[in-house]
């Protein structure tokens, strides 16, 4: 039996403008890579017999090349609030071991840093914000003249079918990462296996 999660995500990373990594193209963050974080704040999930809803969790990053070349670090910050049992079910989960996408991206992962806890906060709509700790994910949203939100679609390393485009600033990073946050991205999304 596998997971299924649905919620909101805000990220941010270091690459100038528009992150890259989404549709395989090399980074444009410090020294050529892409340092950054999702944070997810998951309204409904589960994995087997595991409630997930109303958790929350962080995926760290950094990328070396294009994302679809690997050397992946990922790791994972689970909110303080959540079981043991839900800890261990998100950390089989983003891992790679209960198959779907994260079990793809578990094949172009050169280190997997583990999973730690922390207080992470989430603030929800249409730009949302989040914090880790003492570190600050802000997200603003690029917009077109007429006012909407600037989107992008059908990225093959994109973490929803569509996601907001957007900026976001200061120090961040857990794990160890430490960077300077310059694009950002939020959606809503629906992930199974």
């Amino acid at each position: 039996m596998g997971f299924q999660l649905a919620g909101t995500y805000v990220g941010h990373c270091d690459c100038t403008q528009i992150c890259p990594c989404a549709v395989d193209e090399k980074p444009t963050g410090r020294d050529g890579q892409c340092h950054g974080l999702i944070v997810m704040s998951i309204a409904n999930g589960s994995l087997e017999a595991t409630d997930l809803s109303g958790t929350k969790v962080v995926l760290s990053y950094s990328a070396p090349g294009k994302i679809s070349d690997g050397g992946l670090r990922l790791g994972l910050v689970i909110d303080n609030a959540a079981s043991d049992d839900q800890a261990a079910a998100l950390e089989r989960i983003f891992s790679g071991q209960a198959g779907g996408m994260f079990e793809a991206f578990a094949g172009l992962t050169e280190k997997w840093l583990g999973a730690e806890r922390a207080a992470i906060g989430f603030s929800d709509g249409q730009e949302p914000s989040a914090t880790i700790g003492e570190t600050q994910v802000n997200f603003t949203a690029y917009r077109g003249e007429d006012g909407n939100v600037t989107t992008a679609r059908n990225a093959p390393f994109g973490f929803a079918p569509e996601f907001t485009l957007g900026k976001s600033s200061g120090r961040s990073g857990v794990l160890g990462e430490s960077f300077e946050a310059s694009s950002g991205e939020a959606a809503q999304f629906e992930w199974a296996s």
